[in-house]
């Protein structure tokens, strides 16, 4: 009898937790309706993940904060610096072990319109999926998932912000893809689209003289001036055309000889061996060194890199070709990729 008593009473007791905690409201995120700049396209939104107040409050937290990283001093700003358009000032970036990694940290205006694939060889399909990669990364912030997430389950504060971003109900939902959306809802929220660039064609600013004329050799827009070939790749308004391209960085005698083979590596397809990215131009003035490698140090290096028309190679891009720029062309078309530096960014 006794040993009944203690038994009913323990299911009465689980049954009263189970009644409160059901009991509990569930939060309700409120939704963030991104505001698109007049120029841009629909932005790319997956519906398994629309933007909240909570949720991006929640992704701008972790995104500063070096919870992520195994030694807890990195973060995903540490690499993404705001004062270079969230990208990074070195030519490759440094992980916890004090490593360099493979490669330039590239910046994260606009990602909202990304939606070829991320990273420079592009083999991360999405944010959500891009976010998942460096945590575990050796050279970037060498954690373990399984400790990241139970250091957030434990924490003082996440366990609220995830049930307010998310609606979850206990501390164990709270998981790494929870994270990864998270971030990217942040992310997508870094919209740069207030240049000077916009506000002349905006009609609100007016170019000087020597951006004008830059902005003639970048659009190639005048039979009378040099062709500078630029807007052929770097078109707005995100000033990339998201394509991975062989832009003549590196001299090879076969397609199977580049150090880094960008693309190729992710596809298999010899053809995109030596393909990256297609950089966004945006607040380029900002996010030195340039190139996969960080190779250049300044614009000036990089002008001169396409003047010079590159180095030849079976899959290189037919745009890339000697310019016969003169040091008042390069200094023009360097005058109006200033002009792209976003005032608000």
């Amino acid at each position: 009898m006794i040993q009944r008593k203690k038994y009913n009473k323990t299911w009465y007791l689980f049954g009263l937790m189970l009644l409160v905690w059901a009991c509990q409201p569930a939060f309700k995120p409120t939704p963030f309706a991104l505001q698109k700049p007049a120029a841009f396209p629909i932005p790319v939104i997956p519906d398994s993940n629309q933007l909240t107040v909570e949720g991006i409050a929640l992704g701008r937290k972790l995104f500063f904060d070096p919870i992520l990283s195994k030694d807890k001093k990195q973060s995903c700003s540490s690499c993404h610096l705001p004062g270079r358009g969230f990208g990074d000032h070195r030519a490759l970036s440094v992980g916890v072990h004090g490593l360099p990694g493979k490669r330039n940290a590239l910046p994260l205006a606009n990602m909202a319109w990304f939606y070829k694939g991320l990273f420079w060889d592009g083999r991360s399909a999405t944010l959500e999926q891009q976010a998942l990669l460096p945590v575990e990364d050796s050279l970037e912030m060498a954690a373990e998932w399984a400790v990241v997430e139970r250091r957030l389950r434990q924490h003082p504060e996440y366990p609220l912000l995830f049930k307010q971003a998310f609606g979850i109900r206990k501390e164990e939902d709270i998981d790494r893809y929870l994270v990864a959306k998270a971030l990217a809802q942040y992310e997508r929220t870094l919209v740069s689209a207030n240049s000077k660039f916009d506000q002349v064609m905006a009609g609100q600013a007016e170019f000087t003289e020597s951006e004008a004329r830059g902005k003639t050799i970048f659009f190639d827009s005048s039979e009378e001036m040099p062709q500078g070939e630029c807007a052929n790749c770097h078109n707005p308004p995100l000033f990339t055309d998201l394509r991975f391209l062989n832009n003549g960085l590196d001299p090879v005698n076969t397609l199977e000889d580049y150090p880094d083979k960008g693309r190729g590596a992710v596809n298999g397809k010899k053809y995109d061996n030596g393909r990256f990215r297609v950089p966004s131009l945006r607040n380029v003035a900002r996010t030195a060194p340039y190139m996969h490698d960080g190779r250049f140090k300044t614009l000036e290096e990089v002008v001169e890199h396409y003047n010079s028309g590159g180095h030849f190679s079976e899959n290189v891009d037919a745009k890339i070709k000697p310019l016969q720029l003169s040091e008042q062309d390069k200094a023009d078309l360097i005058a109006f990729l200033n002009t792209l530096t976003d005032f608000d960014f």
